[in-house]
């Protein structure tokens, strides 16, 4: 299943049935799971760690030496989960930290032609990456999220889970969870309705998410205030806790709302 005309380090880690394609390069110290597909042209470098089933196209690297000046030199890792399909000419690149866990793809994401990941960069999973998205390095973005193609996303961005950001969008702050996110600069656009409800989610917590964004973003009020009207109008809940909770980690500064808003 590995082909002659690849070149495989003796010290790379290969399970069975993983199929190595000619041309492709599997850098030292590399670990790739069972099951996984590296098409020509693409190149695995050190320091990563891959799980089972995941499909790295022709032109992609993973596990690219981070470009940070910071970094100095040194064994640092790169972390892609089961089930990544890793499109053609994608970059990701490993951490500049040797003692973090450094960049990490989880399971189940799927990343489009010519995108980039920075270095320290973490994904959490079922993630969808459109065609050229940028992201820069020490991001986080949550689980399940759709990035449409050629959203840009600046160092240290934090996006919630279950959100959309619309085309061509440039993100420098933090993007709370279950709405979709528009224009430039970005600012809300509703709630994610349509992809929750096809997942999942009921009416009623579709309708608690959408009064909870009201608070926030359409009634005047500053961001302080906006959760303590959240907290009094909607039950506890898994899902006020996880809007609440995303805001004040970030010290209410998320991205729709003018600073003066925020104290």
């Amino acid at each position: 299943m590995i082909s002659p005309l690849a070149h495989v380090d003796p010290s790379a880690k290969i399970a069975d049935n993983v199929t190595i394609h000619p041309f492709a390069f599997i850098d030292k110290d590399v670990e790739i799971g069972e099951g996984c597909t590296i098409y020509p042209y693409a190149s695995v470098l050190r320091g990563t760690r891959m799980g089972k089933s995941c499909r790295v196209f022709q032109g992609a690297v993973v596990g690219a030496e981070p470009q940070d000046f910071r970094w100095k030199g040194g064994f640092t890792y790169c972390h892609i989960g089961d089930n990544v399909t890793i499109r053609e000419h994608v970059i990701i690149n490993r951490g500049i930290r040797p003692e973090t866990q450094g960049t990490e793809i989880g399971p189940e994401t799927f990343i489009m032609a010519n995108s980039h990941i920075g270095h320290d960069t973490v994904v959490k999973g079922k993630s969808v990456l459109g065609n050229g998205v940028t992201i820069a390095g020490d991001c986080e973005i949550d689980q399940c999220v759709i990035l449409s193609s050629n959203v840009i996303i600046h160092e240290k961005a934090r996006i919630g889970k279950w959100v959309i950001v619309k085309g061509g969008c440039r993100i420098s702050g933090n993007v709370p969870p279950y709405i979709i996110a528009a224009h430039n600069p970005i600012r809300y656009f509703g709630v994610n309705a349509t992809v929750m409800g096809k997942h999942g989610f009921t009416p009623d917590q579709i309708n608690d998410i959408a009064k909870a964004y009201r608070n926030v973003y359409q009634s005047n009020i500053s961001v302080f205030n906006a959760l303590r009207r959240i907290e009094n109008d909607l039950a506890p809940s898994e899902i006020r806790e996880e809007i609440t909770g995303f805001i004040r980690h970030n010290n209410l500064r998320i991205v729709g709302v003018p600073l003066e808003m925020t104290d």
